[in-house]
Parts: structure tokens; C-alpha cells; sequence
């Protein structure tokens, strides 16, 4: 189960992530989990879009946008968030 894991997470880095309208935020860069439980908490997005960073939403020390995983929707081709989770 633990490979099954992984391999999800190296899945999802490099995915394009948009939002349930088709608004696209940028791709996930990292995924941020507490290690104890193992809840994942945030995706961190690379190569924001203009209109992400028009949005304000919450960044890290290094000032990538933060994207909570609890607004995730899907993940296949791309992963879709919703929108209204996060603003």
C-alpha cells in the first residue's frame, strides 16, 4: 500500500491544476502533509497564473501560493479544485 502511495504522489507533482469553472492556477510543485498522521494539508503551486495571483491567497516562507487540499475535487488529467474553497 505504502507504493500505491507514493506513486500517487509522484503522480500529482507536475499536474495542472484548475479550478471546477476551467480556471487554471498553475501546477503542483509539492504537496505539504503532517508527518505524524500523514494529512495531507496543502498543495504548493509553480508557475502561478495571473489570475492566482490576483486572488491573495495564502503563501509559504518562500512566497508559493498554498493551495488547501481539503478544496481538491479530482485528480486525473488535471486536478480540480473548487474555487469557492479557497478564496
Amino acid at each position: 500500500m505504502a507504493d500505491e502511495e507514493r506513486k500517487f504522489s509522484k503522480g500529482v507533482i507536475g499536474k495542472t491544476v484548475v479550478s471546477k469553472t476551467g480556471k487554471r492556477f498553475g501546477e503542483v510543485g509539492d504537496i505539504v502533509f503532517e508527518t505524524k498522521s500523514g494529512e495531507l494539508i496543502h498543495l504548493v503551486l509553480k508557475n502561478p497564473t495571473p489570475y492566482v495571483e490576483k486572488l491573495e491567497l495564502e503563501k509559504d516562507k518562500e512566497g508559493s501560493v498554498l493551495i488547501p487540499f481539503s478544496a481538491v475535487i479530482s485528480s486525473g488529467d488535471f486536478v480540480v479544485v473548487a474555487e469557492e474553497d479557497i478564496v
